[in-house]
């Protein structure tokens, strides 16, 4: 079943004396994939940590997007990583989705499975991430946030730099999650990657259009 809808109400967001948004309004329907586009410096990044919540809005407000209910990924981690394993990092995943208080259980075992299998990373588990190359390091960082299997997911810039065969695995994982009822949302430039979405909305001049 689908879930609530995403939507920003009039958003304004500032990186210092600059508004990335203005009085922005969008919304980003369940079970399709938006992505959002727009030139290097933009604001992609900026947008996304305003409706993951992680950058507060100085106008306006996001809905859809209560605590717990968001899977935020970043771009990519600084060289050399944290001294992490493949699977100990996709395992945050899961983590990140449970009460502090509650340890993992064979559920959330078999999903951090589930998600290396689908990311064709499961013969990397063991491997330290500092190890990967790029198209590996942003499969296990897609992989982190599809094992929290929040309603909303949000990736930036999954696609960029990576080989074909992790561009299309990324690609169909992000339609899989919209095919399950997820919000998902994702910055891109890639063709293959606006070709595949359900929908493209380009950030230019402090608007989505």
């Amino acid at each position: 079943m689908p879930h609530e809808p995403v939507r920003l109400h009039a958003v304004t967001v500032r990186r210092g004396p600059r508004s990335v948004l203005h009085r922005t309004d969008a919304h980003f329907d369940a079970g399709t994939v938006t992505v959002v586009a727009g030139a290097n410096g933009s604001g992609k990044s900026t947008l996304l940590e305003a409706v993951a919540g992680t950058l507060p809005t100085a106008e306006g407000r996001v809905s859809g997007t209560t605590p717990g209910r968001v899977a935020h990924v970043a771009q990519t981690v600084p060289d050399p990583g944290p001294p992490l394993t493949v699977r100990a990092t996709v395992t945050m995943g899961r983590w990140g989705a449970l009460p502090w208080w509650r340890p993992l259980g064979r559920r959330d075992r078999d999903l951090v499975d589930e998600q290396l299998h689908r990311l064709e990373l499961a013969d990397l588990a063991d491997r330290p991430l500092a190890e990967l190359s790029g198209g590996q390091r942003q499969r296990t960082l897609v992989a982190t946030g599809l094992a929290q299997r929040a309603p909303v997911l949000l990736v930036d810039e999954p696609t960029a730099g990576v080989d074909a065969r992790s561009l299309r695995l990324v690609l169909d994982a992000l339609a899989a999650e919209a095919q399950r009822g997820v919000v998902v949302v994702h910055a891109a430039h890639e063709p293959a990657a606006l070709a595949s979405a359900d929908r493209v909305l380009t950030l230019h001049d402090g608007g989505l259009h």
